[in-house]
């Protein structure tokens, strides 16, 4: 049956298909701990489901096993953006990756339905549900927990989504994959804002990812300059890693991919209203964060940059309605005066 379940996987464009089991990860205590030190920031939910998330028999009784999978996405040229433009996070730059793995993630799971026979129930998430899906991937053998904390295939690299599929159905494991980091610190040693406190260690509420995308208030200040010109995400721990030389864009995720969304004029952003807002966005990652949030952060970028011609767009930025776009306009403005001498 595995083998049947992985070759479907791949077939529906799934780049590597691993099998554990629905036992609680080992690493259960850590996370538990994490929460505790608060390091997850304002994101409650993974507080409020920390049960769950410890536990995949508490999410779907009688589960006895995982089927993880990876779905590999643009590994393309460094994000350096072009003078006066934003710098998206690569993931961000196709469509929502919940829809565009969610249709291959139900067919998959079919598949093991009718294989499994009548009696058997399964259910899948794509980044949606409490699970530690990192955790169980390793354990999985889908790859290793780098020191940046995100997973890392020897093959893939660490540019792939992680999906899984819970089953009553027992499925053989595979073995786990050992760490290869080595004596490697490149993703501690690039992150602008400090975030990897130590190797293997993460404080979301420094991330530039959490800042940006997360957080749904005002950036700390302390922050706003390590942000630079991004304005959805950071990519740096992970376009360092040496692993990523065997990574590759994988078919499932090359068709969605929002080639308008490589360059960002960021003046241009500014300028949107919701409904420009929404026809941009609609249907990508970013517009989770809705307007207020990447206008915010396009006024951080845009202070950070200090081009003067970017004063006019500021100055209708800060009489904007939302509170916090307005915030964060001032600050910009403030940047840019005093970079061009015109404080």
């Amino acid at each position: 049956m595995k083998a049947a379940i992985r070759q479907h996987a791949l077939e529906l464009g799934f780049d590597d298909c691993r099998f554990t089991t629905a036992e609680p990860p080992e690493s259960a205590a850590r996370f538990l701990e994490w929460l505790e030190g608060k390091r997850h920031g304002t994101m409650g939910w993974m507080e409020r489901n920390a049960v769950k998330r410890i536990d995949p028999q508490s999410v779907l009784g009688g589960a006895r096993s995982v089927i993880t999978l990876a779905a590999s996405y643009d590994i393309g040229d460094g994000a350096q953006a072009r003078p006066g433009q934003g710098v998206i996070a690569r993931y961000a730059r196709y469509a929502d990756y919940h829809d565009a793995l969610g249709q291959a993630l139900g067919q998959l799971t079919a598949r093991v339905q009718s294989l499994a026979g009548e009696g058997a129930r399964s259910l899948w998430y794509v980044d949606t549900g409490p699970v530690l899906e990192r955790d169980l991937g390793q354990r999985a053998g889908l790859g290793f927990i780098g020191k940046h904390t995100n997973l890392i295939s020897r093959r893939l690299g660490n540019w792939f989504f992680i999906s899984e599929i819970l089953t009553t159905t027992e499925l053989e494991p595979d073995e786990p994959e050992r760490n290869h980091c080595g004596k490697c610190t490149r993703c501690i040693d690039v992150c602008p804002t400090r975030a990897i406190t130590a190797p293997f260690q993460l404080d979301a509420r420094r991330c530039i990812s959490y800042l940006t995308i997360e957080l749904k208030g005002s950036i700390p200040e302390e922050y706003r300059s390590a942000i630079g010109n991004r304005i959805y995400g950071c990519d740096d721990c992970l376009e360092v890693c040496p692993w990523n030389r065997f990574a590759g864009e994988g078919r499932l995720m090359a068709s969605h991919r929002r080639d308008d969304l490589g360059q960002a004029d960021l003046i241009g952003l500014l300028a949107l209203d919701d409904d420009g807002f929404r026809a941009k966005f609609r249907g990508t990652p970013m517009q989770r964060t809705k307007r207020r949030g990447v206008l915010r952060n396009v006024c951080v970028a845009l202070g950070n940059i200090g081009d003067a011609k970017a004063i006019p767009s500021l100055e209708r930025a800060a009489g904007d309605p939302e509170p916090l776009i307005a915030e964060h306009a001032q600050w910009a403005l403030g940047q840019v005066r005093q970079r061009s001498g015109q404080n």
